[in-house]
């Protein structure tokens, strides 16, 4: 039951933007599994903005890349697996491997499609709940500000924004992503390439903003920040407009008014709140299932694809999750 796995290798650390020439293709046999292993066919990997910041000097060169899959177990010696189980890894960008199962999670079956474990059901939504809940403290009813609304953590952040009672701002590159925002739910949405932020942002909360998801940073943090409203929270999530910085850069002029308005500027990583796990899941799982809760995904086909999909998310081509489908 051997097979051959394509597996997608950082050749080199980027310079600014990556390019295609920072990765290599390597394949690899896998040998037949073990006494104790499982042999894992993947199905779908993920490709998400945080893997750049690690591939500054987290990921080792020559590597394959380190990120979340979904997979079918094809073969088992590994008495707490069987054939044809799906389960999520973090093993990266590679079309299979052998394991002896650390690691790995067996799937609950859902009439919802498998990929959802990677989209709202899982790290994404994960991430849009932790820091709603966790780091913002939201309180239902408030005013949320969401920037990278039609991304694949910003619609979701909206979504349970919006089921909690709170006004939701977002904000997205293109006419079509403004449409989205729309279509799932948020009371403003605005393209932040046409006009001045802090004026869309005057227009869609005339009275300012209790909390701000941060998934942008640069002028979209500053312009938050001139309106919020006193006692305010920032959950920082990530900082896609820097990611690709080849030199430091400022942070927000305006930073001095979360003295007097007594912010509070959190940043978080997903599981940082552990004893938010089973609430998400259940509610996750309810607005899912009840139709409460859409999402998108964008879709690369191919293991050879995953470099150009994983660009094409600081181009922003992608609506939602970008995800490469290997089979």
């Amino acid at each position: 039951m051997a097979l051959t796995s394509t597996e997608v290798h950082l050749a080199r650390r980027p310079n600014g933007m990556p390019v295609p020439e920072d990765f290599v293709f390597v394949d690899r046999q896998l040998a037949d599994p073990g006494e104790g292993e499982v042999l894992v066919q993947n199905l779908f990997i993920s490709v998400d903005p945080y893997m750049r910041g690690r591939m500054n000097e987290a990921y080792g060169l020559n590597e394959a890349m380190y990120g979340s899959a979904i997979g079918r177990v094809v073969a088992s010696r590994n008495d707490g697996f069987g054939e044809g189980d799906l389960v999520s890894s973090n093993l990266g960008w590679r079309e299979g491997f052998v394991s002896d199962g650390n690691g790995l999670d067996r799937l609950p079956e859902t009439s919802l499609p498998v990929t959802v474990h990677m989209g709202p059901l899982g790290m994404t939504g994960r991430t849009a709940y932790d820091g709603l809940v966790g780091a913002a403290e939201l309180v239902d009813g408030e005013t949320v500000f969401v920037s990278g609304a039609a991304g694949a953590v910003g619609s979701i952040a909206g979504q349970i924004a919006r089921l909690r009672g709170c006004r939701t701002i977002g904000s997205a590159g293109s006419p079509e992503k403004v449409a989205f925002c729309r279509e799932i739910g948020f009371d403003h949405a605005f393209n932040y390439r046409d006009g001045d932020l802090l004026s869309h942002l005057r227009e869609g909360a005339p009275d300012g903003l209790d909390v701000y998801f941060d998934n942008v940073g640069g002028d979209h943090l500053e312009a938050a920040l001139a309106h919020m409203r006193l006692l305010g929270r920032i959950a920082i999530c990530g900082g896609i407009s820097r990611y690709n910085d080849t030199e430091p850069s400022p942070g927000p002029r305006n930073l001095l008014v979360a003295i007097g308005l007594r912010l509070t500027l959190r940043g978080f990583v997903v599981g940082n709140s552990p004893e938010l796990r089973e609430p998400f899941e259940e509610e996750m799982t309810s607005w899912l299932e009840s139709g409460q809760i859409v999402w998108r995904e964008t879709i690369r086909e191919g293991i050879r694809n995953a470099p150009d999909a994983f660009i094409g998310l600081f181009r922003g081509e992608n609506t939602g999750k970008m995800i490469v489908k290997l089979t």
